[in-house]
């Protein structure tokens, strides 16, 4: 279940990226950090000789199961069905101990290389957004693309703060760049990672973004959207939700899907 994310506080920011375990997250949100995201693939409904993978990660409030019953691998095969859809249990306690990228490339990306998939797209909504953007963050270029649905960017004072500076383009991200995420720096880093699309415009043809226009986390996506091309970001009616969410994916990788199938 998604609940409205408008009051996502920075200590409990801080918590999802490196407090005790113990103090956020119910019982049924903890996992076994020793053993490897849990994960289901839905295959593709249609042969191809090549299937691309989307790789898709939950919101905060998000189990695996909920992303099964959401319809959100249905909603991404509806205009591509030649994709395979790998849902990730992403839950906080795989970003708590800070291991979710290298999680990410050793149990996720380099086992699909490995399985011969050359087209890798990772998406997620929410908090699955604002970790699509740190993986990109640690290894940019790594996978084809990104398709973030109203990612998570941080408190209102620091959207704010971006806004204030004129934009991600012109906000000046700190220096030196850290060697790793942690609960100080994250909220900077997610910025960053948009601000340095100025740096490299062709990346952003491999990024896409929707986001409700009723969700509290809108005028983050608009801002966002200001690094990216013309027709890479949908706002639709409704909130925070996987209804909108799915909506938007059926939309954009029917895209996806006919730029892929260009020679």
């Amino acid at each position: 279940m998604i609940r409205p994310l408008n009051r996502y506080r920075p200590k409990l920011l801080r918590a999802v990226l490196g407090a005790s375990l113990g103090l956020l997250i119910s019982a049924c949100m903890t996992a076994n950090l020793k053993e490897p995201m849990p994960s289901t693939l839905v295959p593709a409904p249609q042969a191809a000789a090549s299937h691309p993978l989307v790789v898709v990660l939950p919101g905060r409030y998000d189990s695996l199961g909920d992303l099964q019953t959401k319809g959100i691998a249905q909603a991404i095969q509806k205009s591509w069905p030649v994709a395979d859809v790998l849902l990730v249990g992403a839950t906080p306690p795989y970003y708590m101990d800070g291991g979710l990228v290298r999680r990410l490339r050793e149990q996720v990306i380099e086992p699909a290389r490995q399985k011969g998939y050359r087209e890798i797209w990772l998406s997620g909504a929410s908090q699955g957004g604002m970790g699509s953007l740190f993986y990109e963050r640690n290894y940019p270029g790594d996978v084809t693309g990104l398709v973030l649905f109203a990612p998570y960017m941080g408190p209102d004072r620091v959207v704010a703060r971006i806004a204030k500076a004129g934009g991600p383009a012109q906000w000046q991200p700190p220096l030196p760049k850290p060697a790793i995420l942690n609960g100080d720096n994250y909220q900077t880093e997610i910025w960053r990672t948009v601000h340095d699309w100025s740096k490299d415009t062709a990346r952003t043809h491999e990024i896409w973004l929707a986001c409700g226009a009723d969700d509290d986390l809108l005028p983050a996506a608009r801002m966002i959207a200001t690094q990216l091309p013309p027709g890479h970001f949908i706002e639709l009616p409704g909130g925070h939700e996987w209804k909108v969410w799915d909506v938007a994916a059926t939309r954009i990788f029917a895209q996806i899907a006919s730029a892929s199938a260009t020679p």
